[in-house]
This record gives C-alpha cells, structure tokens and sequence, in this order.
C-alpha cells in the first residue's frame, strides 16, 4: 500500500512541478494513516480512498502553487479558514515548510486531530486553533496579521470573504479552493470582495491531477483595510451574506 501511495503522490507532484524528499513522502503517508484511524471514530471526511485521498486533498491542497510564484522560497504567514482535517493547511505545509501557518476550525474535535498530526508527523511553525471566524477576525492578535488566508470550505464566495479578508494583511491575498464552475459565484459576490476591501486578480482553472474533476483558485488581493463592522457576529455572514 505504501509503494502504491508513493507512486501516485510523485506523479501527481510532477504534473505540478515539484518534487518531495522521501521523509515529505513519509509523512504524507503517516497523515494519510491517522485520517483514516481517527475517521472511524469521528467524521472528518467522507474521501477514504488512498487514490482519493490523493488526488482530491493532498494534491488539490498543494495545488496553491499554480498561482503563488515564490511559494516555495518566501517565509508568508498563512492562516487556513475551516480547515476540517487540515486540507489544504497541512499538505501545503508538507512541502513549503518555510510557510507559518495556522489552522483554524470551529469543532474542538477536529483540531485535537489537528494537534496529533502535527506532534506525530514532526511539523514546526504550524498551530491549530479553535473558533469561529468571525470571533478570531476581530481578535487583534489575528486581524490583518497574516499575508494568505486559504479556504476550501464549502460557502459562497461572499460568504468566505467575509470569514477571510479580514485576516490579511493590506496588499496579502485570499486564495479560495473553487470548484471549476465559479464564474456566477464570483459575479454574485464581487459586491462583498469589495466591502471587504478585496479586488479579485485572478482565477486559475485547472484539471486536477489524477482525477476527473476541474478546479478553480480565486486569487482576491486586499488592496485596503477592512472596515471594523467585519466580519458580522458569528453565524450572519453564512445567514446574510453581503
């Protein structure tokens, strides 16, 4: 099973032009065994699969480097918003260890296995936090502290901004995980990148490696500060997005 884990993680890496140490393969391999243990006894994904494991979390997650140039050689601040069982977070992580990163997510549960990984697998300047967004967005130990924030979690994009923009530093990024089909989200929520003091750049459309499904990154840059009335009280955003 290792052998077969390996070979599928090289190829998918080469489709993305990057190429791992054995000990980055190692922990792949060791995060893919402590999801799959503490699956069976909490709900943290529904993809168990070790091709599907793969392809739709580790590979999308380190997916990132298609529309950040430097981020193998730069030291960023990332914050990763609802980061479930640490996708893209962790994988990214993995193979740019010189990103600081956080991990926040709203279900204590979930970063106790956030903590486990990153003690078992021997991960430094990565921390999980438990929250919601809209109370940590106003934290000032947190707002506007980072350079990314990075989501794949299910929401709409005006949603997802609200719980993101405010975390980035003025001239940092949100980058949000898409599904390929997000040209009617974007229009609907270009009001909300706005208020937010976001302007979206760019959006990269790409065919995921090793599965038959199309992907989108939504580069939004944060061109100003955001206003102190975000992010609203927890549960608004998602009830009444902007």
């Amino acid at each position: 099973m290792k052998l077969k884990f390996k070979e599928q993680m090289e190829s998918g890496l080469s489709e993305l032009g990057l190429l791992l140490k054995q000990e980055q393969i190692d922990q792949f391999y060791q995060y893919y065994q402590l999801l799959i243990e503490w699956n069976k006894v909490m709900n943290l994904t529904a993809i168990t699969e070790i091709e599907d494991v793969v392809t739709k979390h580790f590979l999308d997650s380190i997916s990132l480097s298609k529309i950040i140039d430097n981020i193998d050689t730069a030291s960023f601040s990332l914050i990763d918003v609802g980061t479930g069982a640490g996708f893209p977070g962790i994988p990214l992580k993995i193979v740019f260890p010189k990103l600081s990163i956080t991990l926040l997510d709203s279900l204590n549960k979930r970063v106790k296995f956030l903590k486990e990984v990153i003690t078992q697998i021997d991960l430094d300047d990565i921390h999980a936090i438990h929250g919601r967004a809209e109370d940590y967005g106003r934290n000032p130990d947190y707002r506007e502290q980072f350079d990314y924030c990075v989501s794949r979690a299910v929401a709409n994009i005006a949603t997802l901004s609200e719980y993101c923009i405010p975390f980035i530093k003025s001239g940092g990024y949100f980058v949000s995980y898409k599904s390929g089909k997000v040209d009617e989200e974007l229009t609907k929520g270009k009001k909300a990148i706005s208020e937010l003091g976001g302007n979206l750049e760019q959006v990269v459309k790409f065919q995921l490696a090793g599965a038959n499904a199309e992907r989108s990154l939504v580069l939004i840059k944060k061109v100003k500060k955001t206003s102190g009335i975000y992010p609203r009280k927890a549960g608004l955003p998602g009830k009444e997005p902007i």
